[in-house]
Order: C-alpha cells, then structure tokens, then sequence
C-alpha cells in the first residue's frame, strides 16, 4: 500500500509539473519582438530595381496611443516612394496576443485619412483622436503565427475580407515578418474567383531603411 501511494503521489507530482510547464509556456508573450519588427519606415526600392513588375513603395508604420492597454496601436501610410505626400493607403493595426504564439492583427479605416497623412513622424498628432473614431475592417484581420526567433507569418481569412476596389468582392493578404523585412501580398478577387488587382508574381518586399 505504502508502495502504492508513493507512486500515485510521484504521477501527480509529474502532472503538476507538465501543466505548469504548459501554462508557463502559453503566458509567453513576443508582442514586443513582434511590435519591433513592424516598426519603422520600409521601402521596396531593392525589388523595384530587380524586377520591372514591382513599384518601389514606401511603407511607414509607428506605435500611437502608447499609454492604452488594449494595444499596441500602429499607424499604418503606405505611398508610391516619389510621391509620398498624396499615400494610397492609410490605416491602423491593433495587434493582439491570443497565446501559444498566435496573435491577430485587426486593421481599421479612418474617419478623415487626410488629416493623418505625416503622422507617423510625430505620434502626439493622435492624441487628438481616439479609436472610436476609427471603422473596423471586420473580416481583414491577419492572423499571425510565430514560427522562430523574429519569425511571424500569417494571412487574412480566404474570403472573409470585403473589397469593392476595382471590381473586387473580397481582397486576401498573406504577410510574412522577419528581420530581413515584410512580406506583403494584397490581392482582390471578383465573384469568380478572378484577380482584378495587386501582384501576380508574389508579394512585395519591403526592407526597413
């Protein structure tokens, strides 16, 4: 009996220690490894000049609201790199930490996109305005996965993202984070399933500057 109840109370020992270990190991959370690799001004000049079908683009993302909880908050401008005064994509992310290496990256619209233009050199410029002033892009949020050290990939939903963008019914990105930069892939799809705009070849490549 003695015999017995040692080698019950080693197994519960055992148990206890797997599900602390486990428990230990969903608490991890790289949101800052991940804020770090999505911060900063990026371009794709490199793969511009190799490849004729790409456009040299510049990409700026910076944190906003930086005193919030619920965040981090980004504020995202994207424009054609001769022509950054007049940016052809404004938007914020707020990334979220789902545990186990999963995190969800929500985008939302602005009210007034034009009143953002620059903002990212100066983030006081948001204190102005607040997340209830921003429209949810409910089905465009990418989920993103940790596969390494500095390593995250990820993607939309297959047609959950509604697009009307030149005959669009629904836009599909693929992303993909890592030191060498991000992997962008924005396409728009029609009802049949037919690509109406974004890149053919694969997605752009920005380096960080």
């Amino acid at each position: 009996m003695k015999r017995y109840t040692i080698a019950l109370l080693a197994l519960f020992l055992l148990g206890m220690t797997s599900c602390l270990g486990t428990k230990q190991a969903s608490k991890t959370d790289h949101t800052p490894e991940l804020l770090k690799l999505m911060t900063g001004s990026f371009d794709s000049s490199a793969q511009a000049a190799s490849d004729k079908d790409f456009y040299d683009i510049t990409l700026h993302m910076y944190p906003i609201w930086q005193n919030r909880e619920d965040g981090p908050w980004l504020y995202v401008e994207q424009a054609v790199s001769s022509n950054q005064e007049k940016p052809y994509r404004q938007r914020v992310y707020r990334l979220v930490n789902e545990g186990n290496g999963l995190y969800v990256s929500y985008i939302y619209a602005l009210e007034n996109p034009e009143a953002c233009v620059g903002s990212w050199k100066d983030s006081r410029k948001w204190d102005a305005f607040k997340p209830e002033n921003l429209s949810a892009r409910t089905g465009c949020e990418v989920r993103l996965k940790r596969t390494g050290k500095n390593t995250f990939e990820g993607r939309t939903g297959e047609k959950t993202c509604e697009s009307t963008l030149r005959g669009a019914k629904y836009a599909t990105s693929i992303v993909e984070i890592s030191e060498a930069g991000i992997l962008s892939w924005d396409q728009g799809w029609d009802d049949e399933g037919n690509q109406v705009w974004g890149a053919e070849k694969g997605g752009y490549m920005f380096v960080k500057k």
